[in-house]
């Protein structure tokens, strides 16, 4: 069944319970009111004759019948062995009222029917005069027609039933009604995906309508389909990215291949003709192209593997990791000096990659420094500064530096893939930071690495779990 049936369904059952409560009620409620007002009236009747005597009792009037109602009272007297003595309408006798007779009981009220007509009646003590004057212990039975109030209770049952049944199908159409307006923002919720799935267009948005669980629901909604579509465009971007670096990668790589075929198939059929220098220059040209391609390759899988999400951080000691990258390029690159001030800085992410990017940079500032030049290197709270003292970077080439195999005028006669800085940037990105590359004012370039860095003093030192040695004096 729709959500829609089953709300008005809901509605329609809800209402059909508080209709019939509420006629069942006011029904109880006439109905004890018409009854009271005939237990009045034969208690009133009772006092009068338990003042007045006999006399009290009044006769059914002229050629009517018990079941015409009116003023008149009915009685009968029933004696102590409860047989009836007197009256003016043969009245049912039972145990409680035998009991009342033999004085073993009080008075009370109860419904009694005779023939096809019911009355009220009233049974109470009183005494009785019997033969020779004598007077005994006996029981009178006062008794009013109810036709009157049954027929007014028979009308007010229908006019209740009927009541009832109007507001249970009113309910249901006020339900129905009201489940369609309550319902529509779902339905433009599932009118949405439905548009979505069909053209997988994720920029439809829905419309608040209020500030309730559905409003609550559709917010929510809306904020899914953003992530989505977000996560839809950086997979995209990705997807782009990861094919423009096959498509540059393959062409990068199709030169060290070709030059390397060439001077293998040289050696191979001019091998014996060729002199030993010639020889040794084809040879060493070899080993430099292996040498480029594996580098190439290294840094492709390189960048490949860094578009990869963080799966797991941890706090790196950014100084540690730059002194020794530092310790590292000094040996690759004896002939360049290295100042450095490095302040103790955390950083959080994978210590691996950030060495990584740390070394092209140092890497990058030799390449282009002047032998026995100076190389700055500097670490503190907003990140990590390279600064080499060399010929700079080519105003024309700065927007550029960082994009992937693209290698500026000063670069282009050293050997390189082009894809150092790509992957310093990568890096960067990934671990929530930036990469800048600038002039010098004097001379030479600077590479500042922005990371979200913490100073070592602001982190509380874990508890040690080796108890310290105790002191001793002397």
């Amino acid at each position: 069944m729709p959500l829609r049936k089953r709300i008005a369904w809901v509605a329609a059952s809800a209402v059909a319970v508080a209709v019939f409560i509420a006629a069942m009620v006011c029904y109880l409620v006439v109905r004890s009111q018409l009854l009271g007002q005939v237990d009045s009236a034969l208690r009133a009747q009772a006092t009068n004759v338990q003042q007045d005597g006999q006399a009290a009792l009044s006769q059914p009037p002229p050629g009517g019948s018990p079941s015409t109602g009116g003023p008149a009272q009915y009685y009968q007297i029933v004696g102590p062995d409860g047989q009836a003595l007197a009256g003016d309408l043969s009245l049912p006798i039972d145990s409680q009222a035998t009991a009342v007779a033999a004085g073993n009981g009080s008075s009370f009220l109860s419904t009694v029917q005779v023939g096809a007509d019911h009355f009220r009646e009233l049974t109470l003590p009183v005494n009785v005069a019997m033969g020779f004057g004598r007077v005994e212990q006996g029981a009178l039975q006062l008794a009013r027609p109810l036709d009157g109030t049954e027929n007014l209770l028979q009308n007010l049952r229908l006019i209740l039933l009927l009541v009832c049944a109007g507001g249970i199908a009113l309910g249901a159409v006020l339900g129905r009604l009201g489940a369609r307006r309550v319902l529509a923002p779902l339905a433009e919720v599932a009118e949405t995906a439905r548009h979505i799935e069909e053209t997988e267009d994720l920029s439809s948005r829905l419309r608040v309508h209020a500030d309730d669980e559905v409003g609550q629901l559709t917010t929510r909604f809306n904020a899914m389909i953003g992530r989505l579509q977000h996560s839809r465009e950086a997979l995209d971007e990705s997807v782009r990215a990861q094919r423009q670096l096959v498509a540059d990668a393959s062409h990068e790589l199709r030169t060290p291949i070709t030059s390397l075929r060439t001077n293998i198939e040289v050696l191979l059929e001019q091998g014996d003709e060729l002199t030993d220098d010639d020889r040794h220059r084809l040879l060493a040209d070899v080993l430099e192209q292996s040498q480029e391609l594996s580098g190439l390759i290294g840094d492709v899988i390189e960048l490949a593997r860094g578009d990869l999400p963080l799966t797991s951080a941890e706090d790196v000691a950014l100084d540690r990791v730059v002194a020794e990258a530092v310790a590292r390029a000094q040996r690759d690159f004896p002939n360049v000096v290295y100042e450095t001030s490095l302040q103790p800085v955390i950083v959080e992410g994978r210590p691996e990659r950030l060495a990584r990017a740390v070394r092209n940079l140092l890497d990058n500032a030799a390449h282009h420094s002047s032998p026995a030049g100076v190389i700055e290197v500097t670490v503190d709270h907003a990140g990590l500064r390279v600064r080499d003292h060399g010929t700079g970077i080519d105003e024309s080439d700065l927007p550029y530096v960082f994009d992937r195999f693209y290698r500026g005028a000063n670069s282009r006669h050293r050997q390189g893939s082009g894809l150092g800085l790509a992957i310093v940037r990568q890096v960067a990105s990934q671990h929530g930071g930036s990469i800048e590359a600038a002039n010098a004012p004097d001379s030479g370039a600077l590479f500042t690495l922005h990371l979200p860095t913490v100073t070592a003093s602001d982190i509380a030192p874990e508890p040690s779990l080796v108890p310290e040695p105790a002191r001793t004096t002397s």
